[in-house]
């Protein structure tokens, strides 16, 4: 394999980490706000749901 072409191979595998990486963070965030609201509501279902999808989340 070329070398130009294994590192730009490299720099867009790195790329693609960091956006998971980025939404990964903002989706568990948004979802912190969820259970903070269904908690304040009283609401067992959704933060039961809410709490399930952050634990897949979880590295």
């Amino acid at each position: 394999m070329d070398m130009k072409v294994a590192y730009e191979t490299l720099l867009g595998l790195a790329a693609e980490m960091v956006l998971d990486e980025a939404l990964r963070k903002h989706r568990t965030e948004k979802i912190y706000e969820a259970i903070d609201d269904a908690l304040a509501k009283g609401d067992a279902e959704t933060f039961l749901r809410l709490t399930d999808e952050l634990k897949t989340l979880q590295p």
